[in-house]
């Protein structure tokens, strides 16, 4: 069982993790030990979030989503299994964190006239630099 809020806390049902030997150096440990850790959450079954929040929540995980709607985090971080289950449940914990707070609205606003001004000048400058380009005259 993991907390998230004093609110919501994930089953166990809900989470799944496997274990497998992690790539990279590190001598003999590599392949001996399954160290690196696959925590599977079942997002889209979750009672614990409400649809608005799954939605966020498959937007944040990007291609970490499933098709069938479960989140896959790997960690193979350190040596120790422990520590990488550590890691990728706080992964999970943060994702799910940051789906849960609403973005704000963005309100339209009309530019400022001194912004307006500014924009007119600087065009009239670069037109008159780029007319001078032009072809000379040989008057």
């Amino acid at each position: 069982m993991i907390r998230v809020t004093d609110d919501i806390t994930l089953q166990d049902w809900e989470l799944s993790e496997s274990f497998t030997r992690s790539s990279g150096p590190g001598g003999q440990n590599v392949n001996k030990v399954a160290t690196a850790v696959e925590l599977r959450f079942e997002a889209a079954r979750s009672p614990h979030l409400s649809q608005p929040v799954k939605a966020r929540l498959k937007r944040i995980a990007g291609r970490k989503w499933t098709q069938d709607g479960a989140i896959v985090i790997r960690a193979e971080e350190t040596r120790s299994q422990a520590r990488n289950r550590e890691i990728a449940q706080n992964r999970l914990v943060e994702m799910i964190q940051r789906a849960l707070v609403t973005p704000k609205r963005r309100i339209a606003t009309k530019p400022t006239l001194g912004s307006k001004k500014r924009r007119l000048d600087t065009k009239t400058r670069r037109g008159q630099v780029k007319s001078l380009r032009g072809p000379v005259s040989e008057d």
